[in-house]
């Protein structure tokens, strides 16, 4: 178990090491790119589907599940009600039509088993976070995230491109940025990287309305896990409601919205957490086969960017509106 630790951490490092020479490339993206490519090398495989097995697997659903918990930290409740009520209710909106939306897209897309679900969940939430959040409950294993994972990972990383074009175009100001940002890019990682690259004052905007975003991932996920309780009752079956480590989820954002926590204690628990879903994304990644994929490799591409494009017009309406 430990040597495939070892691999994802080194994985961690080498994004890290990327992103401190291109900081406009995020570091998890790295670290899911690096996990795909070394699932298509056949030497490679034989290291990931064997002796590195138990570790990557660790990585793949303990370290992403504790660096969800850690995600909670990052949220404060009291700069997502300083938004105004309207800001909020119009991100809920905004959300729900994309997690509808993308749950749409994938099954016109006949993609596979529980793919769906996870993907909406990734496109509308938090990325890779959310995906390995609503997989405690649809009962998904690392196989049926990766390519959510693979997909959510690299459409949040074209945003980082095609965002600032479009909204150069269209004349935006930088706080309609900063919450057009917020409200379409998938990954907190990736909404920095984009919003950034227009200043401060649209990175405040960005990550505020994006982390509110990230605080509807309890509800959904609970939703999501009682309806299927519901289909499991008439089934025979039984699906967790909420799964513990989303509790913890929500236990860290209350801890954090009503204690004052030191900010070194915020600094060590935000390092820990892109090391820990650093981890987990490359043990994703490394989980795909595109030889695997023949066949429905067109049909994949096609739900990512129609989902993607859906989330980033819908938003921008908004914005606009």
């Amino acid at each position: 178990m430990i040597a495939g630790l070892a691999i994802a951490l080194l994985a961690v490092g080498a994004g890290f090491l990327l992103h401190l020479l291109v900081p406009a490339v995020p570091q998890l993206t790295v670290c899911v790119v690096l996990g795909v490519a070394a699932g298509q090398v056949p030497a490679a495989t034989r290291w990931l589907d064997g002796p590195l097995a138990p570790g990557i697997a660790t990585a793949a659903r303990r370290c992403l599940r504790i660096g969800v918990v850690l995600l909670g930290l990052q949220l404060v409740l009291a700069d997502v009600v300083r938004l105004g009520w309207p800001t909020v209710v119009t991100v809920v909106l905004v959300t729900a039509v994309a997690f509808a939306g993308t749950y749409g897209i994938a099954r016109l897309a006949r993609l596979p088993g529980r793919e769906p679900i996870l993907l909406a969940a990734g496109f509308a939430i938090c990325g890779a976070s959310a995906i390995g959040a609503m997989a405690a409950v649809t009962r998904s294993d690392a196989k049926e995230q990766s390519r959510p994972v693979a997909l959510v990972t690299l459409c949040g990383t074209l945003a980082i491109v095609v965002l600032p074009v479009v909204a150069g175009a269209a004349h935006l100001s930088t706080e309609a940025f900063g919450r057009w940002t917020g409200a379409s890019v998938h990954d907190v990682g990736q909404v920095v990287a984009t919003a950034q690259q227009w200043g401060s004052g649209a990175l405040a905007v960005a990550i505020v309305v994006k982390l509110l975003r990230v605080l509807l991932l309890a509800p959904l996920v609970a939703g999501t896990g009682l309806v299927l309780r519901l289909r499991g009752a008439q089934e025979g079956t039984r699906a967790p409601i909420l799964p513990l480590f989303v509790a913890g989820f929500v236990v860290s954002v209350l801890v954090r919205s009503l204690l004052p926590l030191p900010q070194a204690v915020l600094d060590v628990a935000q390092v820990l957490q892109t090391v820990l879903l650093g981890m987990a994304l490359f043990g994703l990644g490394s989980g795909i086969r595109f030889r695997q994929l023949a066949g429905t490799g067109a049909r994949t591409a096609a739900a990512g960017l129609g989902a993607w494009a859906l989330i980033a017009v819908a938003s921008l309406v908004v914005v606009f509106a």
